[in-house]
């Protein structure tokens, strides 16, 4: 019975992670298919560039939200002791089905964003403090650098610094999600960094763009 259970929540945490929210205010707020414009990417960064600060911050909240209710899907179970290896385990089991369904959402044809918001909320979820630290990371390199690309990198890589060295955590899944975590950050950025390199990223455009939006 505990693996049926697994196997639903781990499914549903899917589903949730499959959320395509910048796909679905692109196309009810601004008539546009983000995925059609900027980078092509369905993320928060892609929203920042393309449809401005609201409608990224809003993408970049409710994204976070659906890793923070994908890993509290363990409530739904009552045969694991909190705060165990175990229980941990099946949180990390819970968000990673919630960032592959962000990634790979099945509702808009497996195409979707890099995980970056979606990794904050679960980990929010599973470690609040350094999630805190990250989100401090993020925001002030975003207006530092005005790169979301960049924003997301410098916060995503350091997250196994926080976990094993600030907060000094022993549990060894978590810490190798975390340096899972820090290479998949370089690894979905791939294009983002060579167009750093070539000087041809495009910074996030941190104005209130109306709805009436015109994308070049």
């Amino acid at each position: 019975m505990h693996i049926v259970v697994n196997i639903i929540i781990t499914i549903v945490a899917y589903l949730l992670g499959s959320i395509p929210t910048s796909v679905w205010i692109s196309r009810a707020f601004f008539d546009i298919d983000i995925r059609e414009h900027g980078s092509g990417n369905a993320g928060a960064t892609n929203t920042f560039r393309v449809l401005g600060v609201k409608a990224g911050l809003v993408v970049f909240a409710v994204d976070i939200l659906k890793g923070f209710a994908a890993v509290n899907l363990i409530h739904f179970t009552n045969y694991y002791i909190p705060h165990s290896g175990d229980y941990i385990n099946i949180q990390l089991l819970l968000g990673i089905a919630a960032m592959l369904g962000h990634i790979f959402p099945v509702y808009v044809g497996f195409k979707g964003g890099k995980g970056v918001a979606t990794l904050f909320g679960v980990i929010c979820a599973i470690s609040l403090y350094p999630t805190l630290i990250m989100a401090g990371i993020f925001f002030t390199t975003l207006i530092i650098t005005r790169y979301v690309s960049v924003s997301s990198m410098v916060s995503g890589l350091s997250f196994p610094v926080l976990i094993i060295i600030v907060f000094k955590e022993t549990t060894p899944s978590l810490v190798i999600f975390s340096l899972i975590m820090a290479i998949l950050m370089l690894f979905t950025h791939q294009k983002n960094i060579e167009r750093l390199l070539k000087k041809e990223e495009k910074k996030a455009n941190l104005k209130i763009k109306k709805k009436n939006i015109q994308d070049s």
